[in-house]
């Protein structure tokens, strides 16, 4: 007997997300629609609704392997971002493309860069198979964005990160969002930034713990 996806999808939104005080009708019904099985790797799909980060691409040199984020910090900083459909979204870190699939729902347009090629083909291949249309999946470096679309309303980086370079506030647009997860492991914390009057303010919202995107790592400093 197959897995029943849709009422593991239900019960995802329910016991997993609505638990960790995710309200967003827009976000919620976003977890509801998209089809997290599609965006996992074929032997992992049984396991496509449990409360955890699922590995799509193996460690590179950097050791950092690729996942899609689990479930309940990703719908909080979906949340957190506060996207509207009026929203140019950049997606830092496409991977699979699940979360430009639930960015696709939420907001207008969305642009999501990988630095991986073959995740970049595969995601796009599969966002287009299922419709998300208003996604443009591209190559780039992580950490430089990609100015060529910008500015943008919103940036998201879906994947913890140790610094957030002046690249990307740079393609903020004025009055636009960055949301992050800064630090690594255990000791991560969402953070909101803005951009108002050219100067970009943070705050940190709650703790987090999910899987570091490759690079955005601070610079070694030496004490002489």
């Amino acid at each position: 007997m197959g897995t029943d996806y849709q009422a593991a999808r239900q019960k995802m939104v329910d016991n997993q997300i609505r638990t960790t005080d995710v309200t967003s009708h827009s976000v919620l019904k976003a977890f509801l629609t998209v089809a997290r099985e599609d965006f996992i790797p074929t032997p992992l799909k049984p396991l496509a609704y449990i409360d955890t980060d699922i590995q799509i691409a193996p460690a590179g040199e950097d050791g950092v392997g690729r996942y899609v984020m689990e479930p309940s910090p990703l719908a909080k900083m979906l949340q957190l971002a506060q996207i509207t459909r009026d929203h140019v979204v950049l997606e830092i870190g496409c991977g699979s493309g699940y979360t430009a699939a639930l960015l696709s729902l939420l907001a207008g347009s969305v642009v999501a860069v990988d630095s991986d090629s073959s995740l970049v083909e595969a995601a796009s291949q599969r966002l287009s198979d299922s419709g998300y249309d208003n996604v443009a999946v591209v190559t780039g470096d992580l950490e430089k964005g990609y100015a060529a679309e910008g500015p943008y309303d919103l940036i998201f980086l879906n994947g913890a990160v140790e610094i957030v370079p002046e690249a990307l506030f740079d393609q903020l647009r004025e009055g636009g969002r960055l949301v992050a997860a800064i630090g690594l492991g255990l000791a991560a914390q969402a953070h909101l930034f803005v951009k108002e009057g050219g100067v970009v303010s943070s705050r940190p919202a709650f703790n987090l713990s999910v899987k570091p995107l490759p690079g955005f790592r601070k610079v070694e400093e030496f004490v002489f």
